[in-house]
């Protein structure tokens, strides 16, 4: 007797493990689409006009990126960032250090975690108006300690040539802490038989540091690194709440110098400031994609 045939399979039935996949992954891949790519493109077109934002869009070609090349104030903002993005790497060894003094067992380590952990969880807005007082001329703590100190206190907020590193140490306040946190998550999967192996070797110390407790809190070097350097080059609260690019627009960073020439009440230079996003982003790439290209790296030796 002949065998019935089998009945064909459905295209659904053929393709489902192959299409699943993308099913779930498809509302995601849609907002990420319409609230992250589509404003990228847009902001690379809107950066050959001129428009005030309301009015018609008039065609300026390379215009706005040819006057980015002789404004002063985009060079001001640009070496802010780089101040930024080297002084706010501090953080990470700094958070290093916390977390290696904080990985211990005694009474009432908890409540020193929780102490150092908590400029972190309240708002960066808090955080600047703490440190504008701090900083403040006639009764600020630090100007008073100066003050004490050397018989002349120094109003760091009004000082060009001091302004964005005092931005900076209000910045790095709350960015330890991060760091410390995700060090601290490292070090509970340190292999105590490593360590105890290389304890039986003499290693201690610094020698015990770069050998043995380093290469397996790496994941969480990278995480660190990673956060730090998008967070100095996106730094916009801190500088708003505290100087508002003051004095004489010494502490501008590019995001803030974007906003002030695209949305301020002195602005409406959309294409302006879609060009100055545009240099930000690209910068932005150039680390991200590193970072990324080390990640699928690190991966492949892995594997």
């Amino acid at each position: 007797m002949a065998l019935a045939e089998a009945p064909a399979k459905s295209w659904w039935r053929r393709n489902q493990q192959r299409l699943t996949p993308w099913l779930f992954l498809a509302p995601g891949i849609a907002m990420f689409s319409l609230y992250v790519l589509w404003p990228i493109v847009d902001s690379f077109w809107l950066s050959f006009f001129n428009w005030d934002g309301l009015g018609a869009k008039r065609w300026i070609g390379w215009g706005n990126y040819r006057e980015l090349r002789t404004d002063p104030a985009f060079y001001v903002s640009l070496k802010n960032n780089v101040i930024w993005l080297v002084m706010y790497l501090l953080a990470v060894p700094a958070g290093l250090f916390l977390a290696l003094f904080l990985n211990q067992n005694v009474v009432g380590i908890r409540i020193y975690k929780s102490l150092f952990f908590f400029p972190f969880v309240i708002s960066q807005v808090v955080v600047g108006l703490m440190f504008s007082w701090f900083y403040a001329p006639g009764f600020g703590l630090f100007y008073k300690l100066i003050e004490w100190l050397t018989g002349r206190g120094v109003a760091v907020l009004a000082d060009p040539h001091l302004v964005t590193y005092g931005i900076i140490a209000a910045g790095l306040w709350p960015q330890i802490a991060y760091c410390m946190i995700l060090y601290l998550t490292g070090l509970n999967n340190v292999s105590p038989d490593q360590v105890e192996a290389a304890r039986l070797d003499g290693a201690k110390g610094l020698r015990m540091l770069w050998f043995v407790i380093l290469p397996q809190v790496r994941p969480a070097t990278f995480i660190a690194v990673v956060v730090t350097v998008i967070g100095a080059l996106r730094s916009f609260d801190l500088v708003s709440i505290m100087t508002d690019g003051g004095p004489f627009g010494s502490s501008r960073v590019l995001s803030f110098y974007m906003f002030e020439q695209a949305l301020s009440e002195y602005g409406f230079r959309m294409g302006y400031g879609a060009a100055i996003a545009v240099v930000l982003f690209l910068i932005m790439m150039v680390f991200i994609s590193g970072f990324i290209w080390k990640m699928v790296r690190d991966e492949r030796e892995g594997y």
